[in-house]
């Protein structure tokens, strides 16, 4: 097991790392002539590309694992439905007109959902059956919800961010699953909530919260020790957040990420099954790995906003 983690884990960091590479390098990238006209005059492409790109791919597979999760439950959920449904969440957060103001963007993200809501019921019921419908409907928003519009909130971070700091709250949260994992298993003698997740303990969630502290307020000196960078599609950017923040930042991500953990065992206990899927030895599946930045991503983008201000 030990193995497959340290394999896997760092094939992951490396993978994840050349996304965000290529995202931040995407952001440099001027426009002219017919590409400019293509992205409606713009003088430069649209941050977050890669980013995007890889969440699209990500996505589908965890609704797939949430699929198979709902109809362990008894519920007709349709892997295609959620799919488009999750999908559907992300592509509002990236498409979302940067001209569009709070009411227009309230307006367009509740049509969506409501159409969706609409067109699942129609879906669910076209055979002339009703049992299991609304279950089904219900469903299909909850994927749309928890894998379209909760992990959309790293693309709308990236909106105005640039990609290392959507790249560091994705290290902060999981340096907590990484500190509480080895933390629990050289010192953890007392369950957290043994009927929800027997194999963590408050050892483990102090080491994983001290972990992330850590690895805040290290990128938090980092940043505070390199220039601010310009790029062309938006302003000037950088890490530099004093200590105190940086640690109760840390601490706030560590803490979140671990109930987004707790919230996905919630929904593999509910349906009787150890893990999402096994298409990732070692972890599990897609969902296992996920499931603490899809919560991480809201809070970081509200801890973000309070910080500008």
């Amino acid at each position: 097991m030990l193995r497959y983690r340290l394999i896997f884990g760092s094939l992951f960091i490396a993978l994840i790392g050349l996304v965000f590479w290529a995202d931040d390098r995407l952001d440099r990238v001027a426009l002219s002539g017919f590409w400019s006209e293509l992205f409606n005059d713009r003088r430069y492409l649209p941050s977050g590309l890669a980013l995007f790109a890889l969440c699209l791919a990500i996505v589908p597979i965890a609704a797939w694992e949430l699929t198979q999760i709902l109809r362990a439950n008894d519920i007709r959920a349709r892997t295609w439905l959620n799919c488009t449904a999750a999908e559907l969440g992300l592509i509002i957060h990236f498409a979302m007109p940067y001209t569009a103001d709070a009411a227009q963007a309230v307006a367009i993200v509740g049509t969506i959902l409501v159409a969706m809501f609409i067109g699942s019921l129609v879906y669910h019921s076209r055979e002339r059956r009703v049992e299991g419908v609304v279950a089904a409907a219900g469903g299909t928003m909850f994927a749309m919800i928890y894998l379209g519009f909760m992990f959309g909130f790293l693309i709308a971070i990236r909106r105005w961010e640039s990609a290392w700091v959507v790249a560091a709250i994705i290290v902060i949260t999981k340096c907590c699953d990484i500190g509480a994992y080895f933390t629990g298993r050289a010192i953890g003698r007392h369950k957290l909530i043994p009927w929800l997740s027997p194999g963590k303990t408050w050892e483990g969630l102090a080491g994983g919260v001290a972990l992330s502290v850590v690895a805040a307020s290290l990128l938090a000196w980092w940043g505070r020790s390199i220039e601010p960078v310009l790029v062309g599609s938006g302003p000037a950017y950088d890490f530099a957040f004093g200590p105190i923040e940086a640690a109760l930042g840390g601490a706030a991500l560590a803490l979140v990420g671990q109930a987004g953990d707790l919230i996905a065992s919630l929904l593999k206990r509910d349906a009787g099954i150890k893990d999402s899927s096994s298409l990732l030895p070692g972890f599990g599946g897609v969902l296992d790995v996920i499931d603490s930045p899809l919560l991480a991503g809201p809070v970081a983008y509200w801890l973000l906003v309070l910080a500008s201000r």
